[in-house]
């Protein structure tokens, strides 16, 4: 059975956060893989990816990004995927039928929707997207499509929590020297040291570009193996790779 979490906040829109479960894949990619970019089996990745937009938005089509980890926005009006996707880290839309989805083992996966103008956006927020505002770029783009920022309706998927973040002096700098205010963003860790809270930031960033309503689902990726790929946890163990779970919305049928 495939694994998601959906949010009161978008129940007007088709979404998930899909989770590891219901697939077929093996191995270190059980089972839900939808990594295009993971040595899995490439047919494989397209069930599961198949599964996975049949779950959350039958009869829509699918739209992914190469990601690069940078703040840049497309806007959409037609359905692209492998291997004709964007080097882009978010993607908006108004029209109906596309399904975005952005695919994250750790990083934080946003999805967002302005009920009133029927405007809907995914973005992808790892540390140097996030650093460099994807989500405000995003919001900027879902307003040149006529949404309103404080009619966004931002929600952030599972990700990598403050507990499982650690990060040397360097990373902290480079938030810090953006703004002496990121450091709030930093507990005290081991000596030289610190835990980042990346979904915390998220929310600030969302916050800074007119969305008042955000939703964090709060889910640590690297700490629930059972449901969830992690980047992190897959390095820490030295595996030579790792699954990616995609997140998803699409406007009303």
């Amino acid at each position: 059975m495939i694994d998601a979490v959906t949010l009161p906040a978008l129940a007007g829109f088709r979404h998930a956060f899909l989770g590891r479960q219901g697939g077929v894949s093996s191995g270190l990619y059980a089972s839900l893989n939808m990594g295009l970019g993971s040595a899995d089996d490439p047919a494989n990745v397209a069930e599961n990816r198949r599964r996975g937009l049949a779950h959350v938005a039958p009869g829509a089509a699918l739209a992914s990004l190469y990601q690069v980890h940078s703040a840049d926005v497309v806007t959409l009006t037609q359905a692209v995927d492998d291997p004709a996707r964007p080097r882009a880290d978010a993607m908006v839309t108004a029209t109906p039928g596309l399904a975005l989805g952005i695919l994250t083992a750790d990083c934080a996966p946003v999805l967002l929707a302005d009920p009133r103008a029927g405007v809907i956006g995914a973005a992808h927020a790892g540390w140097k997207g996030a650093l460099g505002d994807v989500t405000g770029a995003t919001v900027s783009a879902m307003t040149a499509l006529g949404a309103r920022p404080e009619d966004i309706v931002a929600a952030i998927g599972p990700c990598i929590a403050r507990a499982s973040y650690e990060v040397d002096s360097g990373f902290q700098g480079r938030f810090c020297d953006r703004d002496p205010e990121n450091e709030r963003f930093f507990a005290p860790g081991r000596p030289g040291h610190h835990q980042f809270d990346l979904e915390g930031f998220v929310v600030h960033r969302l916050a800074a570009a007119g969305v008042r309503t955000i939703i964090a689902t709060g889910i640590d990726t690297c700490a629930d193996e059972s449901r969830w790929f992690s980047y992190r946890r897959a390095t820490h163990r030295g595996e030579p790779d790792y699954g990616r779970q995609l997140s998803l919305i699409a406007l009303p049928a």
